[in-house]
């Protein structure tokens, strides 16, 4: 029988921070314009959350019946260690996107956009077909594009749109930065499996292009956020630059990658990465409710 640590550790709680960045960035957008509204905020990090944790059960299932999960370095695999049957985590999964939806649709509901469902419905069509269906594009080196969109600029405008009804060129900004790191929490993670995923026919972005322009393209992705609180500064005032006090822990993260480090050498980067991210989206949405 599977405790409720292995559905913990199939849970993948550890990426969480990739859902908790943008709903904090977009709640700091919408309090620069004093539109902060907390109870659609916490609606909007349950879905969030909801899709994630969901997003987790998907590819653990439909990794584990192609068998490419069978011998990997990291996280535990409910359905690869043979701890859980396929049937019960694709329902765990369904479980966690139907509270997702529920939490949406009364999101929707406060709002009135009905429109808004439309997004929701993509981001959980988008969240099974990752790794899900015949045709998974994270497959086919997709993944970080469809990372960037839903838990980038899709999850901080939404959550802004939800709370002020409007978004703003600071929000659009703050949103690629969060999109970037999050792509980069997906890069490191493919960057450490690319040896095996490319032996199980797994052709991610970083089999697709190599694991040294792969470790180039994190840096990259590391670095844009900082970049863009530069133009944030400009645009909305110096509290954004509260944001700039995360560039030790990105380089701290950054260095292991540039270096060469691989396999269970690339775990506590992993780590450090998705820390990053909700470090940088902490400081930045505090910035924003200061301007």
């Amino acid at each position: 029988m599977t405790t409720l640590g292995q559905w913990s550790q199939g849970a993948r709680l550890r990426t969480l921070p990739a859902a908790i960045s943008p709903v904090l960035v977009g709640t700091g957008a919408a309090a620069a314009t004093d539109s902060a509204h907390p109870g659609r905020a916490l609606l909007a990090l349950l879905v969030a959350i909801a899709l994630q944790v969901g997003v987790n059960y998907a590819n653990d299932y439909s990794d584990g019946v192609r068998g490419t999960d069978d011998d990997r370095v990291g996280p535990f695999r409910l359905v690869g260690s043979g701890a859980a049957t396929a049937p019960a985590v694709r329902l765990a999964a369904w479980a966690s996107f139907a509270t997702g939806a529920i939490a949406g649709l009364i999101l929707v509901a406060l709002t009135g956009d009905w429109w808004l469902l439309a997004v929701g419905a993509a981001a959980i069509v988008a969240a099974w077909y990752y790794t899900g269906g015949s045709r998974p594009y994270g497959y086919r080196a997709l993944g970080e594009a469809s990372v960037f969109v839903f838990f980038g600029l899709v999850a901080v405008l939404g959550t802004m749109y939800v709370q002020a009804g409007r978004i703003t060129v600071t929000a659009a900004l703050a949103a690629v930065g969060v999109g970037s790191l999050a792509c980069a929490l997906l890069l490191v993670n493919n960057v450490r499996d690319a040896p095996k995923d490319a032996a199980a026919g797994k052709r991610t972005l970083a089999v697709a292009v190599g694991e040294s322009h792969a470790r180039l393209f994190y840096a990259g992705t590391m670095t844009l956020p900082f970049v863009l609180v530069l133009f944030l500064i400009g645009l909305d005032g110096p509290w954004t630059a509260l944001a700039l006090l995360a560039v030790p822990a990105a380089a701290a993260s950054t260095l292991p990658v540039v270096r060469g480090a691989s396999g269970v050498g690339l775990i506590p980067a992993l780590r450090a990465t998705s820390m990053t991210g909700l470090l940088f989206a902490a400081l930045l949405a505090l910035g924003f409710a200061l301007s």
